[in-house]
C-alpha cells in the first residue's frame, strides 16, 4: 500500500501529489499533507511518496522540518521511499529541487530503500542536491518555466518508474 505525504505553500506541491496520486491510482484518503498528519500515519504503508517544494537558498517547505525530524525515529526498514518536489531552474539554478535531496539525506540511515531515481535528461540543472552521483534522486517539477504539458509528461513518466519498483 503507498501513501503521500506533502508540504505544500501555494499549493504546487499539493497539485504535484494529485498527479501522482491519480497516475498510480491512490486513494484520496493516502494523500496527506505534513502539517496535518501525525508521522505515525506513515506506519501502515509499505511505500511512502514524499513531496516538498524548495525555498529560500534551498530548503524545506516548511511543514516539513518537524515531520521529517519525527519521520527519522520511525522504523523505515524494508519501507519503499519516492521523493518528488517542486522548484525554479532559473532563478535558482544552484538550489533546483534541493528539498528532495535534503529529505533523502534525512532518511539515507533509515533502512528506507529508495525508489524513483533517475538519470535527469531534459533538465537544464543537473548539479543541485537532487543529483547524487549522476542521478536525481527524485522527480523534479519546474512549475514556474515548463509548460503543464512537460510537467505532466514528467509525473507521468515517474508514475511508470515508481509502478515497476512498487510491483
Amino acid at each position: 500500500m503507498t501513501g503521500i505525504f506533502f508540504g505544500s505553500t501555494t499549493g504546487t506541491t499539493e497539485s504535484v501529489a494529485n498527479q501522482i496520486a491519480q497516475e498510480l491510482g491512490i486513494s484520496s484518503t493516502d494523500i496527506h499533507n505534513v502539517s496535518e498528519t501525525p508521522v505515525e500515519a506513515t506506519d501502515k504503508y509499505d511505500c511512502l511518496l514524499l513531496g516538498s517544494s524548495t525555498w529560500g537558498c534551498g530548503e524545506l517547505q516548511d511543514d516539513w522540518y518537524d515531520f521529517i525530524k519525527s519521520l527519522k525515529s520511525q522504523n523505515l526498514n524494508g519501507k519503499k521511499v519516492g521523493i518528488f518536489g517542486c522548484g525554479d531552474s532559473e532563478s535558482y539554478p544552484d538550489t533546483f529541487c534541493d528539498a528532495v535531496g535534503l529529505i533523502y539525506d534525512e532518511l539515507s540511515e533509515n533502512g528506507c530503500n529508495f525508489i524513483g531515481s533517475f538519470e535527469p535528461k531534459d533538465y537544464t540543472v543537473t548539479d543541485s542536491l537532487i543529483c547524487k552521483n549522476g542521478k536525481f534522486v527524485g522527480l523534479a517539477i519546474d512549475d514556474c518555466n515548463e509548460s503543464s504539458q512537460k510537467v505532466s509528461e514528467r509525473i507521468h513518466e515517474w508514475c511508470n518508474l515508481i509502478k515497476k519498483e512498487i510491483e
